[in-house]
């Protein structure tokens, strides 16, 4: 018998694109990389310019990847650094050739539009057109030379022919009059203001969409600028500055009241109130001190106080927003597909409907100079560039929004998921909750002491990451007249019930009754839970024998209420799963306004219960913070970690929240619906364009009302087409975005 093969390592290439124009550059793009052997996926974005392949490196290289995009005509560079990633590139020679382009056309556009006659104002419109044309232009024949050479078009194809045609007819027209000698007219029509003001308007255009483009990278500047320069060190008993790149691990941070926090870590000493709104998008200051974790990014405000750094570099908080929402706005949202299906053929079916239309034209007898205007008019008002941006431009504006009010949304997939969910299951402790449990009383077995209790429970539940286990670790410690036990071994984190560890030599169980009786304990007949529902009731057994009841009371989180309210507004149903026993669930729905709910829940039936609910035809989300969670946020159709919870849970989340808030889930659906509207409308109006458009260029009204669409018209309406889309995603990225559904 053969053992099955390994599965093969698969690594990821990001880097950007230059020269990509309009959304067939991307299907070219994408199409090409998907042919190389070895690449298993390519997904690349236009608004970004960035692209991800997915690779098997004992097939292909990344150099290889990238050598397959310079063969198609493009050029492929490395990510810039973080410090100044995602922030608008300085483009001084596009702006340059914008502003002498738009010089030399006004006086064309003047001489043409009031019909100026003067000796020799065609020559002049000549010599002021010519570099409008082949110099500001010369992007759009130097592309279309590329595609030629690879037996491909795009929008620079489109844009070299049409402004090409209208500038040589022009042209000729001047110098050679007597070529339109046939068509029956000693004076022959110029458009040396279309190609000018073709060339110009898609200029403006182009920078427009690149000052839209770095708008919707502002969240991500914004954080980024948070990180300060430099840092006050402690090193061998004396305070330096250091930069904050050389921040180590370990490191002694020291705080003064206005600094900016360079790195994550815990404080030592000192007391101080801290502005988290970049990070967690909450709005008033926290109080920290000593033993409480501080942010990379966020701001003291009155106080001092020394910290320990925990994790710097890449790994703080800070970075791996970034991260996160770097990749979010480079990701696709599934609707895109249509979009990528449409223009993979698009730029060669406007070239076809264009040859068409120049040859029914001169079949039906119209003259050269008018057929050429059609031609022209075709050719420029189809550029798919609005088909390319409705998507990326709403993906990157909403992302970047959300990770101002601290919700994180891993891309676009995830938006469009979140904005089609119907029903939403809320986990209890540390998410409906303040996760924040406290023993509150303890009933113990005669022969015990609630001293002795803690000390066991305290040193197995030191072991865990469980909130009620931190309670009880926490309640041990603050028994300080009982010394900690020495030794812990065979720890075993139960999920679902509690957890176990050997103690002194000593089995200490700690748990649900369900536990205990699964572990065929007895439960003590005088240990019986109390009739107030509200406690969360945990057992101690100590080899093999029910010893102690803790009572631990978690009151919701002052803001569940209204959150709840909120997403029932929204039309969702809304249900509450935890593993805590029925009492104390229902305690707890009932204060923040839930009906359903399914307690004594072990992983798996949170995952039966998403999965049911999913069989039934309803689109899920699932909001948790525990590892619990993780296998039920990874079922449901979105999962929504807490931040403050577990990083298996955020793993497994399509959308984390940083702050903990349960209103900001609200927030992430009613972004998500925002944006998917965005969507939907950027993509009803590129395609609308194109389909009303194209028939006007041909000259479809022109038999029955003489209407002729100018090429210069044309061009604007196009240039216009793409920074509509622009400016209608940028929208999302305005401060009523995550406040209004």
């Amino acid at each position: 018998m053969t053992e099955p093969k390994p599965a093969r390592e698969r690594l990821e290439e990001v880097f950007l694109i230059e020269g990509m124009h309009c959304a067939s550059c991307v299907a070219r793009i994408e199409k090409g990389l998907a042919r190389l052997p070895g690449v298993a996926g390519a997904s690349v974005n236009l608004a970004t310019r960035e692209a991800r392949v997915t690779f098997d490196p004992s097939m292909v290289s990344p150099q290889a990847i990238r050598a397959r995009v310079v063969q198609l005509g493009y050029a492929a560079l490395d990510l810039p650094a973080p410090a100044v990633a995602n922030t608008a590139p300085s483009n001084a020679p596009q702006t340059r050739r914008l502003a002498v382009a738009a010089l030399l056309t006004a006086p064309v556009f003047v001489i043409s539009m009031f019909h100026l006659r003067f000796p020799g104002n065609e020559l002049l419109m000549l010599a002021l057109t010519t570099p409008v044309v082949f110099w500001a232009g010369a992007e759009f024949f130097a592309g279309a030379w590329r595609g030629l050479k690879r037996g491909s078009a795009d929008m620079n194809t489109l844009i070299a022919i049409g402004t090409g045609t209208a500038y040589g007819t022009s042209a000729a027209a001047t110098l050679a009059p007597q070529v339109f000698s046939g068509a029956g007219t000693a004076h022959p029509h110029v458009y040396y203001e279309a190609a000018a003001m073709i060339t110009t308007l898609i200029l403006l255009g182009r920078h427009l969409e690149d000052r839209a483009r770095a708008r919707t990278t502002a969240a991500i500047t914004s954080l980024l600028e948070r990180e300060p320069p430099t840092a006050l060190v402690e090193r061998d008993g004396t305070e330096c500055e250091v930069p904050v790149d050389r921040i180590a691990s370990g490191d002694i941070v020291v705080i003064r009241p206005g600094a900016r926090v360079p790195v994550d870590g815990q404080i030592i000493d000192g007391t101080s109130e801290l502005d988290e709104s970049l990070v967690t998008g909450e709005p008033l200051p926290v109080a920290r001190g000593p033993g409480d974790p501080v942010m990379a990014g966020t701001v003291n405000t009155t106080g001092a106080f020394r910290f320990r750094a925990t994790r710097v570099g890449h790994q703080t908080t800070l970075r791996q927003i970034v991260r996160l929402v770097q990749e979010a706005q480079a990701s696709k949202a599934p609707v895109a597909r249509l979009a990528d299906a449409v223009s993979g053929w698009f730029v060669g079916a406007v070239l076809v409907v264009a040859m068409l239309t120049l040859a029914g034209w001169l079949a039906a007898g119209a003259p050269l100079a008018l057929a050429l205007v059609f031609f022209t008019s075709v050719l420029i008002i189809s550029c798919p560039c609005a088909l390319g941006l409705a998507t990326p431009t709403a993906v990157m504006a909403a992302t970047g929004r959300a990770a101002a009010h601290g919700i994180l949304i891993r891309g676009g997939a995830a938006i469009e998921l979140a904005g089609r969910v119907d029903t939403i299951i809320l986990d209890k402790t540390g998410t409906v909750t303040l996760g924040r449990p406290a023993v509150r009383d303890i009933a113990t077995a005669p022969g015990w002491t609630a001293e002795a209790v803690l000390a066991l429970a305290g040193a197995v539940e030191r072991q865990s990451e469980h909130p009620v286990g931190r309670a009880i670790a926490a309640a041990a410690s603050d028994a300080t007249h009982m010394p900690p036990p020495a030794k812990v071994s065979d720890f075993e984190a139960i999920k679902g019930f509690g957890a176990f560890a050997k103690v002194e030599g000593r089995s200490v169980l700690v748990g649900s009754r369900r536990l205990l009786e699964e572990r065929g304990i007895t439960t003590a007949p005088d240990l019986i839970p109390p009739a107030d529902a509200t406690a969360t009731v945990v057992h101690v057994a100590v080899d093999g024998a029910h010893v102690a009841m803790l009572m631990l009371t978690d009151p919701p989180k002052p803001s569940s209420p209204e959150a709840v309210r909120d997403l029932r507004a929204l039309g969702l149903r809304v249900l509450l799963v935890t593993g805590d026993a029925e009492p104390a669930a229902r305690a707890v729905a009932a204060q923040v306004g839930i009906d359903e709910v399914h307690a004594s829940a072990l992983p798996a039936d949170k995952v039966a219960l998403v999965a049911g609910l999913q069989r039934d035809g309803r689109r899920v989300a699932m909001v948790g913070d525990g590892i619990n969670d993780a296998p039920a946020l990874a079922r449901a159709d979105v999962g929504i970690a807490i931040g403050a919870g577990a990083d298996v849970a955020i793993e497994a989340a399509d959308i984390t929240l940083v702050g903990g808030d349960l209103r900001a889930v609200v927030a992430a659906i009613r972004l998500s619906r925002r944006a998917m509207r965005v969507i939907r409308q950027n993509l009803f109006w590129a395609f609308f364009y194109n389909a009303a458009c194209i028939p006007l260029a041909a000259g479809a009204l022109y038999p029955l009302s003489g209407f002729v669409l100018n090429p210069m018209i044309a061009g604007g309406a196009m240039a216009f087409s793409s920074v509509s889309v622009m400016l209608n995603s940028l929208r999302l990225a305005r401060n009523s975005s995550c406040d209004s559904g």
